[in-house]
């Protein structure tokens, strides 16, 4: 199978396969498994961009209802000359479970799809990670390629291996590290993307400034509202930045036996409100935006970060018109104890990303109950009060 061969440090370069200056190509350098990511617009309109990276005739494409009608046929027009299917799944967080999953094993079987066979994710971070776990299991591992139609996948769940699927008491808490062969991130698919998504997309973006790229950070806050008024420019550069971090994190700490933990700033907050409302209520990128006030706020109460750092995040997270305290029907309680079952627990105690400054950030299990919880509820006020 054909996969990227480079050897060089992680590295931004205009990709081969456009005229369009704006498109990039990024390298993860990950030995056997490396892998290009691509950024750009019109990427899905590139005939000669996905053949590269499929090993064999057939194809898999795993797609949703919300996605498939707006870009199935475009990608399809790449892949002529080999066998192609799909499987469109339900669209929505709430069925990111077994029972879907199940469903792509369903459809490989009954078209006797081969070990060397390749899925395609055609969608968001649920459809890449769903697939990506299937792709991992499927006859013990076979070959995928992530093309995220989504601001949030583009810039952070399409990249670096994580899959998986959600169960009831947590989110993700059964999946597996399966890295693609490569991603294609079609910046004209985000002109479709509903402004919620976007901002939800944005809160991951906010991450890469707070735990490790202060520049990029004030950046943001200098063209917050070109961000939302959706310009092509800021936006590739968004992505750009915000894959080149993750990027860099990945190549150190694959498997997050390290620092790649630090990319769960909000999360374990977040997920705990994720699976507090049953899924699909809030989108996963606000229920991480208000999870990293929270760590900022808790973060301010151990005297590690200042008021006014605080407030820059309340205020940009806000600008971006994301959430930046938990839902009202979510008490502090029973946030605690969806977070003593999120998959980052060690030792009964959860492991939290919290900030020494904005992109400096640590991970911690010294943190009491009573702290996390006079956080939770100090953001609560915060919000309440304006």
């Amino acid at each position: 199978m054909k996969r990227s061969g480079s050897t060089h440090p992680t590295m931004l370069q205009t990709s081969p396969y456009s005229t369009s200056l704006m498109n990039k190509r990024l390298d993860i350098n990950l030995g056997a498994r490396s892998y290009p990511i691509f950024i750009g617009p019109g990427l899905l309109r590139e005939p000669d961009l996905l053949r590269p990276w499929i090993g064999a005739q057939q194809v898999m494409v795993v797609s949703n209802t919300t996605v498939a009608p707006l870009y199935l046929e475009s990608l399809r027009a790449g892949l002529t000359g080999l066998q192609v299917a799909e499987c469109i799944l339900p669209d929505g967080e709430i069925y990111k479970g077994l029972n879907t999953w199940h469903g792509i094993f369903d459809a490989l079987l009954a078209r006797r799809f081969a070990r060397d066979c390749t899925l395609i994710a055609l969608g968001g971070g649920v459809v890449g990670d769903i697939t990506g776990f299937a792709a991992a299991c499927y006859q013990r591992g076979v070959s995928f390629i992530q093309v995220p139609t989504t601001l949030l996948a583009q810039v952070d769940s399409s990249v670096g291996g994580k899959t998986g699927i959600n169960h009831p008491a947590g989110k993700n808490m059964i999946g597996a590290f399966h890295q693609p062969v490569a991603v294609i991130a079609d910046t004209d698919t985000l002109s479709t993307l509903p402004a919620r998504e976007l901002a939800a997309g944005l809160a991951e973006v906010v991450k890469y400034g707070l735990i490790r790229d202060p520049a990029f950070f004030d950046w943001l806050e200098a063209r917050a509202d070109a961000l939302c008024n959706r310009d092509a420019v800021a936006l590739i550069e968004a992505i750009e930045r915000s894959c080149q971090n993750k990027a860099e994190v990945v190549e150190a700490d694959e498997r997050e036996l390290g620092q790649r933990a630090l990319l769960n700033l909000g999360h374990t907050f977040g997920h705990a409100i994720e699976a507090g409302l049953g899924y699909g209520d809030w989108l996963h990128g606000e229920a991480v935006a208000a999870g990293m006030v929270m760590a900022a706020e808790l973060s301010r109460q151990l005297g590690w970060l200042d008021a006014a750092a605080v407030s820059r995040i309340r205020r940009l997270l806000t600008r971006f018109g994301l959430p930046v305290a938990p839902p009202p029907g979510l008490g502090g309680e029973r946030m605690l104890e969806l977070m003593a079952v999120d998959k980052k627990v060690r030792a009964g105690a959860p492991r939290l990303v919290l900030l020494q400054g904005i992109g400096s950030a640590l991970v911690t299990r010294d943190v009491t109950a009573e702290q996390i919880m006079a956080s939770i509820d100090a953001t609560r006020d915060q919000s309440a009060g304006g």
